[in-house]
């Protein structure tokens, strides 16, 4: 089942995905695509309605953040021996953790704006784990049973902020329109291996990343497993896991985003995101 939200930044409505491409409300069946409906539960529920009884919505309507509500954004450094390689780092022992702010999240195709100051935005496709249930200190084993779905992540960041400015991570990952989640949360049923899914990324239509999440360095199991050891997991808690090589930074010489810039990128079953580049803000 593909979920998804839809309609105006900040009003966003409920839906699915059916079949045919036809997006359908949910609206009279659920509030949001959050919380409670992405537990086995609430997922079941939906799973029982007929797509075909659903009233059609016109149009393309703006598809918003595919999870409304989200309480975490986790991300993962360094999941990938190649990216880490390009970034001239050693592959970690443990995953890395780092956060990237709520508010950085917005809608699979809606504009990247540099943020002011910046001169190395970068891109990073990634898969996306979305939280069904609650999970604390669970095996590596149950891992996958507390997952609601999956969605792809663009984990835009701006590496003089991150790298070059002291201090954590999350200053560059953190600003307005960093976080592009969807266009749709795929549920675990549709996904039987996260562990075999192409990834890719566009940039101007020339082809900048190409990877699978076969090369990951921890899997999604043990990144869910890992993750609950120190904090609880909540339903539309997202963990984002990792890029595969070919970001900006490790182009010779180092690319970055510029206004006026196209990004394309998608995971194998999970679709495709657009972002035209604009600003500085």
């Amino acid at each position: 089942m593909k979920l998804l939200r839809y309609g105006p930044i900040g009003a966003e409505r409920p839906g699915l995905l059916d079949d045919s491409g036809t997006i359908r409300d949910l609206s009279a069946h659920v509030p949001d695509i959050a919380g409670d409906v992405l537990s086995d539960s609430g997922l079941a529920a939906l799973f029982a309605l007929d797509p075909a009884t659903l009233p059609a919505v016109d149009g393309t309507p703006r598809l918003g953040p595919c999870i409304g509500s989200v309480g975490k954004f986790i991300c993962i450094g360094l999941n990938y021996s190649d990216h880490a390689a390009e970034a001239g780092a050693e592959v970690p022992k443990e995953p890395i953790l780092f956060f990237k702010a709520t508010s950085a999240i917005m809608g699979p195709d809606d504009d990247i704006v540099i943020p002011r100051g910046s001169e190395k935005t970068d891109w990073e496709v990634e898969l996306g784990v979305v939280i069904g249930s609650e999970a604390r200190y669970v095996s590596e084993a149950d891992a996958l049973s507390h997952v609601a779905g999956y969605c792809v992540v663009n984990d835009l960041s701006e590496r003089a902020f991150q790298l070059e400015r002291s201090g954590q991570w999350v200053k560059g990952k953190s600003a307005d329109t960093f976080g592009p989640i969807g266009p749709w949360l795929v549920t675990r049923d549709a996904v039987p291996d996260p562990q075999a899914l192409d990834l890719w990324l566009e940039v101007d239509g020339a082809r900048r990343q190409s990877g699978s999440t076969a090369t990951m360095v921890f899997g999604v199991a043990h990144l869910v497993s890992y993750v609950s050891q120190f904090m609880s997991l909540q339903p539309g808690d997202i963990i984002s896991t990792g890029t595969p090589p070919g970001v900006g930074m490790g182009q010779k010489p180092p690319v970055y985003l510029r206004p006026g810039q196209t990004v394309r990128l998608g995971v194998e079953g999970l679709g495709i995101q657009t972002q035209k580049v604009t600003g500085p803000a």
